[in-house]
């Protein structure tokens, strides 16, 4: 088996923590509840553990990883098995950041981004804290 890199470990880190605010950030935005969200794209409401944090654009860019805008809390059916319902995903976060933002998303999913051992530290405290000001708010 290989062994994972310092940097590696520290991304899969900063990811749990982004990951955690995104769905927690959506189950307050839906449900005014910290630990039951909404589905961006088909409505179901699930536990927070049952919800993922879904990329608008697929494929996970470096450039586009920890996109707030991007990223949305998702059931696994519309995640994974319909390839995030991108249809509907578009028209959401058209709702959600107006007109045309749909292509602001796909611009800055094709920038280039190489993030450095320190700057997984810094997504991954920055993400903990604020997902403590936003539990208790």
């Amino acid at each position: 088996m290989r062994k994972r890199s310092a940097k590696q470990k520290m991304k899969d880190e900063a990811w749990k923590a982004f990951s955690l605010f995104i769905r927690t950030r959506d189950c307050l935005f839906t449900t005014k509840k910290n630990d039951r969200g909404k589905c961006i794209t088909c409505g179901i409401e699930l536990p927070i553990g049952e919800l993922q944090a879904g990329h608008f654009i697929s494929g996970r860019h470096n450039s586009y990883l920890f996109s707030e805008e991007g990223v949305h809390a998702q059931c696994r059916t519309c995640n994974i098995l319909k390839g995030g319902n991108q249809l509907e995903y578009r028209r959401q976060i058209i709702d959600l950041y107006g007109d045309k933002y749909d292509e602001v998303l796909e611009k800055e999913s094709h920038e280039i981004k190489k993030y450095t051992l320190e700057d997984y530290k810094e997504i991954r405290d920055e993400y903990k804290e604020r997902l403590k000001e936003i539990k208790w708010k």
